[in-house]
């Protein structure tokens, strides 16, 4: 046996269970095609809105979510602790949307059940506090003050670190090229080599469906994001202090948007998608003009002091499934192998509770979390 576990794929959330694994004493080995904090997947483009209120804004399961949103904000500080990095800037972070409708209202919903910290912006009140923002009428800001903005490619690599600082073994650019059960162990073959481990973990984005093979190839769909900045008339108007992270719907355009990290553009992007994508070996870099049409309309109707021409544009992907909640747990079919996977865009935000979530699956059989509709068996 070459260790207990094994982690496919040492991303947003391989990095985060190794850390956890290690951390908890199991002997883990990790399996990374590229290099550690690549940008190559749903990790990059130098920052990821975290919140607490609420998760999935178009659906009923947001109060599902908030438990393992509070406890992932305790673990981002744990992390910051072990290492001295700082990845989790906490300035706030707005929704923005009609009350009445299901995005703010479920908002909303999950801070009355969990009696969250907040606060509610409408008409004057709102154009005072946030002046960046061109309000709707009838529209509102909920302000979530546990809210603020992650550092992704430097939470990567920082969990990473730490997980090899606790006895881990990270193999980098290495492709895994077959996943089979042979009694009570898992053969692992990767650039050609055989591992032995006891456990597996499958958290390869949109790579994850070719290890998959009991479950629909459909299920888990690689998809293009696309992420655009802008520059500012006033930047100053921009800087954490005075602009929080949002999310907001209007006139049916989903979008949001984070404060200027660098001090010269600002990144508003759609939550919206750029298409599905073949083969996630081979990914069209670009964004046409016309695709930009959507966003740049939002920017120059609700961000008046933007100049709504992009000049930065960038693509990553994601793994998609058909139901957009991601999956975690065994896979049916296949012993001793666990997939927390399918993140569908959302989940970067509670990648350490979800690393948690996985060690306690792995070593316990068992997690304090509500995730049964999480199950890969539902597909």
């Amino acid at each position: 046996m070459d260790a207990d576990v094994a982690v496919i794929g040492v991303g947003t959330m391989g990095s985060m269970v190794m850390w956890q694994l290690a951390k908890r004493g199991a002997s883990v080995i990790g399996f990374e095609q590229f290099g550690i904090g690549h940008d190559r997947s749903a990790a990059g483009g130098e920052s990821r809105l975290f919140r607490t209120a609420g998760y999935a804004p178009l659906k009923n399961t947001n109060s599902l979510f908030v438990p393992i949103l509070l406890e992932s904000y305790n673990l981002w500080r744990e992390l910051e602790k072990e290492t001295g990095e700082d990845l989790l800037t906490i300035n706030g972070g707005l929704m923005i949307g009609n009350p009445n409708e299901d995005f703010v209202g479920n908002i909303l919903t999950a801070i009355n059940e969990f009696q969250l910290d907040h606060k509610i912006f409408e008409g004057e009140s709102a154009k005072r506090r946030f002046p960046q923002h061109r309000l709707l009428d009838g529209e509102v800001m909920v302000l979530d003050k546990l809210a603020g903005y992650i550092r992704p490619e430097l939470s990567v690599v920082t969990a990473s670190r730490r997980a090899e600082e606790l006895g881990a073994v990270i193999h980098r650019n290495t492709c895994v090229e077959e996943i089979e059960q042979e009694n009570e162990r898992v053969r692992i073959k990767a650039n050609g080599k055989n591992y032995y481990v006891s456990k597996v973990v499958i958290s390869a984005g949109p790579w994850t469906g070719k290890f998959l093979p009991n479950v629909k190839k459909s299920v888990i769909t690689p998809k293009k994001i696309g992420m655009t900045w802008y520059p500012s008339k006033n930047i100053s108007l921009f800087k954490p202090d005075r602009f929080p992270g949002f999310m907001r719907i209007s006139n049916g355009i989903n979008f949001f948007g984070v404060p200027t990290l660098e001090g010269s553009m600002v990144k508003v992007a759609l939550n919206t998608l750029y298409g599905d994508i073949e083969d996630p070996d081979h990914v069209d870099k670009n964004i046409r003009m016309d695709e930009l049409e959507t966003i740049n309309s939002a920017v120059k109707s609700f961000l008046p002091d933007l100049i709504p021409e992009p000049i930065r544009v960038s693509v990553h992907m994601d793994g998609y499934t058909d139901d957009n909640d991601s999956m975690v747990g065994e896979v049916p079919g296949m012993k001793n192998v666990f997939v927390i996977s399918g993140f569908s865009g959302g989940g970067f935000k509670m990648a350490p509770a979800m690393g948690k979530i996985g060690a306690d699956l792995i070593i316990d059989g068992k997690t304090n979390h509500n995730i049964e509709h999480l199950s890969p068996a539902r597909f």
